[in-house]
């Protein structure tokens, strides 16, 4: 079907009310009111209303996809909605505003998908690369680092985007020549100067970094970033005003921390726990 033509999306009020009110069964058991409710819902996916964004609009993309209430075709179509210019890269670039709900909560929803490819093997290679490209372009694009936003609720886009990889990265299509240009996207959010995370980012980060280790990522690309961080922040601190330099020693130092914790059980990673130690005094 074709979600676009010929359906008018309910108003966020309404939505809202519907969501709250009506069962899942009832939802999908009519198609108009299916295609309506998804239609609506992707139309309020970055709501700045967080009760309607996070626990109805979220919570019911959940129902509908792990209890398989979609069918594989809709899930394709809502994943190219996911990746146009309107939902992932919706205000891209900008930051401070409510473009990024929009554009986190699109990628948890791409989570989602990539997340019942892996259980039912619906999407193609080229699709699933697709989803990488536009990936990694987001991340890279994405300016607006914000976590919980006061009286609006998570935006967490780093940390989102942190999710939909890791479904990514566990996605049989995907090879282990892939992961270069998918560790390099993650590792630069990391080494940003914007601001400081502070609503573990950096731990969400490192668990797509875990798994590609986990399925055969050569270790030598992350010992490489982890031993230039000396010199890397060096050159920066002539470069950087004075807080935003310590706001990249912060995120450097806690990201370090948080790998040196998670790599003590595993063996994939164990001989990078000497390299990430040293580096930590170094940055001290």
């Amino acid at each position: 079907m074709n979600l676009i033509e010929n359906i008018i999306a309910m108003k966020e009020q309404e939505l809202k009310y519907f969501l709250g009110n009506d069962k899942l069964d009832e939802i999908t058991s009519d198609e108009k009111t299916k295609q309506k409710v998804i239609l609506s819902m992707l139309k309020h996916i970055g709501s700045p209303d967080s009760e309607l964004r996070d626990n109805l609009i979220y919570q019911t993309f959940c129902q509908f996809i792990l209890e398989s209430k979609l069918d594989n075709d809709l899930l394709i179509e809502i994943l190219d909605i996911c990746t146009s210019d309107q939902f992932l890269f919706k205000g891209i670039g900008e930051k401070n505003t409510d473009s990024v709900f929009t554009r986190s909560f699109t990628s948890l929803l791409i989570a989602l998908i990539l997340y019942q490819d892996n259980r039912d093997d619906f999407l193609s290679r080229a699709k699933v690369l697709e989803v990488k490209d536009k990936l990694i372009s987001y991340v890279n694009r994405e300016k607006d680092v914000r976590g919980y936003v006061r009286e609006k609720g998570w935006a967490h886009s780093v940390a989102h985007a942190a999710d939909a990889f890791d479904e990514l990265v566990k996605n049989k299509k995907m090879k282990q020549s892939n992961y270069p240009e998918i560790v390099k996207a993650i590792l630069g959010k990391i080494y940003q100067a914007e601001s400081v995370y502070i609503h573990d980012e950096e731990e969400r980060m490192i668990i797509p970094i875990v798994q590609m280790a986990d399925n055969g990522l050569e270790k030598e690309l992350l010992e490489s970033w982890i031993k230039n961080r000396r010199k890397e922040l060096e050159k920066d601190k002539n470069e950087l005003e004075e807080e935003n330099y310590w706001f990249l020693v912060a995120n450097c130092k806690n990201f370090l921390k948080s790998l040196s914790l998670t790599i003590i059980d595993k063996p994939s990673l164990s001989s990078l726990q000497p390299v990430v130690l040293h580096a930590i005094k170094e940055i001290y």
